[in-house]
């Protein structure tokens, strides 16, 4: 039977004297649109909002009383789909209830920590809970409108080995 053997972490001078260890802040590393790849996330973007079209705007229904659990004020669900690009390409954007008043056209965005979703083959941009859209200054790139990757079809292959 094998033996395991533990070293003893001794805490930091900070940790022993009662304060909290702080881990150093990493910068944010921004990524241009086409280098967006399928099934990706943790990317940060600063983009321009081309188009914004709602298509999903969903009054929440009456009959809440069949809901277990405490009581939550009923919300609409509004999604839209946002065309955003800078000077590599454009994509759609899925915005999601509060980020539809964001992205409006004409205006440049930050976008932090956002995901590459998968709809009926083809790349849709998202941010969840995790992340978070900034409105920021107006960018000064023209956005490159003839490489769009939300156009581009993939396909599910399984690899043998």
């Amino acid at each position: 039977m094998a033996t395991r053997s533990y070293n003893r972490r001794r805490p930091s001078a900070a940790a022993a004297a009662g304060g909290a260890v702080k881990t150093p802040m990493r910068k944010p590393v921004f990524v241009k649109v086409d280098q967006l790849q399928p099934g990706t996330s943790g990317h940060n973007l600063t983009v321009k909002v081309l188009n914004c079209n709602t298509v999903l705007e969903k009054k929440p229904t009456t009959n809440t009383a069949s809901l277990a659990g405490p009581r939550r004020p009923p919300h609409n669900t509004r999604i839209a789909e946002c065309l955003i690009g800078d000077e590599t390409g454009t994509i759609l954007f899925t915005a999601r209830n509060d980020q539809v008043e964001l992205m409006k056209p004409e205006t440049t965005v930050i976008l932090r920590n956002a995901k590459i979703d998968m709809f009926k083959g083809s790349m849709r941009l998202a941010v969840d809970k995790w992340g978070r859209i900034e409105v920021t200054e107006p960018a000064d790139f023209t956005v490159k409108e003839d490489n769009n990757l939300s156009l581009v079809e993939y396909e599910l292959v399984n690899v043998e080995e």
